[in-house]
């Protein structure tokens, strides 16, 4: 067994969290270590954000396509007046280069609060160690399910226009009855001349499956006159979105991006809101502070536990009652939508927006299961049809 020497932070995982964590505290110039078993390899995963999201320290190069007004469908159209992007692989991986970090190209075995241990035996000293491998199996958790089809931005222009974007479509086109859990349609183009669409569910313990997503995604499309040779490629996701934040003083690696709570439990965004917070954990480890108490002050543990209410409400939602909720939601004032959506600390708005939203939902009966009075399984163990049932043509 060889001992590498101590660094002050390593970071176990090159995911966009990960590999934007370590390029911060090498920018600051801390001893970095850095640990993945494919460090080079391109993030898989498509990502998109608010722009004003990104930390300010991100050159442009990492956005591949700005939107600057997406659009989303709820009784009616609501044009979001707020600059939305999708972001590079490339650009954003060149961004966060580790020419200055230590990067060890292995799996690591063991993680610990100041050591890991690779497969080859190394074992790396840190004075803090980051854990950002992303998140665990999903079992029964409540969770993000998407099934995305890259479509030829000229075949997609029906739906979806140079420079525009829906971030969530909920117009009654996937196919899917009144009885049956609802999915979403999220469509941008992303830069490359290709547009994904991409049916998504939150919310629902265990998630949707890919072949319902897809077979809504098609649904959607053809009602929109837009036929695919079944060729296009696809990418798939289910990940859990109840991944709570670490508790304090906890004697193990520190846990960041969305394997620290950082995963948004209403739209499962992480990526952003990770790079945002790179520098306040770099700060801390400087200080010799603890960068979980850095990262998670009350007023941020208060919005994960409302945002968290509201994953809950989602997930035994209807597709009528989802489009009563949302078309409230989306008439409430910026600041409102920006902290539900974005601020990692604005509990005041966050608790007055959804209250408010609540309280806007209509019929007033919906507003039971919204706060779990009423239809708090509803969608527990949904028989979905099976994989070869109806598939619609393509």
């Amino acid at each position: 067994m060889s001992v590498a020497r101590e660094f002050d932070i390593c970071v176990v995982g090159l995911g966009p969290a990960g590999r934007g964590l370590a390029h911060r505290a090498a920018v600051a110039g801390l001893r970095v270590a850095a640990v993945d078993p494919r460090p080079e390899r391109l993030f898989p995963p498509t990502f998109s954000c608010w722009v004003d999201e990104l930390p300010s320290w991100l050159p442009q190069s990492a956005i591949a396509q700005l939107i600057a007004a997406p659009t989303v469908w709820t009784k009616g159209a609501h044009r979001i007046e707020r600059p939305y992007c999708v972001l590079s692989k490339a650009g954003l991986h060149a961004a966060l280069a580790l020419d200055d970090a230590t990067v060890f190209a292995d799996r690591a075995r063991r993680v610990d609060a100041h050591e890991v241990e690779l497969a080859d035996g190394t074992v790396i000293a840190a004075k803090t160690v980051f854990d950002t491998r992303g998140l665990p199996t999903l079992g029964r958790r409540r969770a993000a399910s998407a099934h995305g089809i890259f479509v030829a931005a000229e075949t997609a222009a029906p739906m979806v226009a140079d420079g525009e974007g829906l971030l969530l479509d909920w117009r009654p086109e996937n196919g899917a009855g009144p009885d049956e859990p609802p999915s979403f349609l999220y469509a941008v183009p992303l830069g490359d001349g290709t547009v994904i669409f991409e049916e998504t569910s939150l919310g629902l313990r265990g998630g949707m499956p890919q072949h319902e997503l897809r077979k809504r995604t098609l649904s959607r499309l053809a009602a929109h006159g837009i036929r695919l040779t079944g060729d296009e490629p696809h990418e798939a996701a289910h990940y859990p979105l109840d991944q709570r934040p670490p508790k304090k003083g906890t004697a193990i690696a520190v846990p960041f991006g969305s394997r620290g709570g950082m995963m948004h439990p209403c739209t499962g965004y992480s990526v952003a809101d990770s790079l945002a917070l790179a520098d306040t954990a770099v700060a801390a480890v400087r200080r010799g502070e603890d960068p979980i108490e850095a990262l998670w002050p009350w007023q941020a543990r208060a919005v994960y536990w409302m945002r968290m209410r509201g994953l809950w409400g989602l997930g035994r939602l209807t597709t009528d009652q989802s489009i009563a909720m949302f078309d409230a939601f989306f008439t409430e004032s910026e600041r409102g939508q920006r902290a539900l959506l974005s601020a990692h600390d604005d509990y005041t708005a966050l608790g007055a927006v959804l209250f408010n939203t609540v309280a806007h939902t209509w019929p007033f009966r919906w507003r039971y299961d919204l706060v779990g009075w009423t239809n708090r399984n509803r969608w527990l163990d949904h028989p979905f049809a099976p994989a070869d049932a109806d598939a619609p043509r393509r």
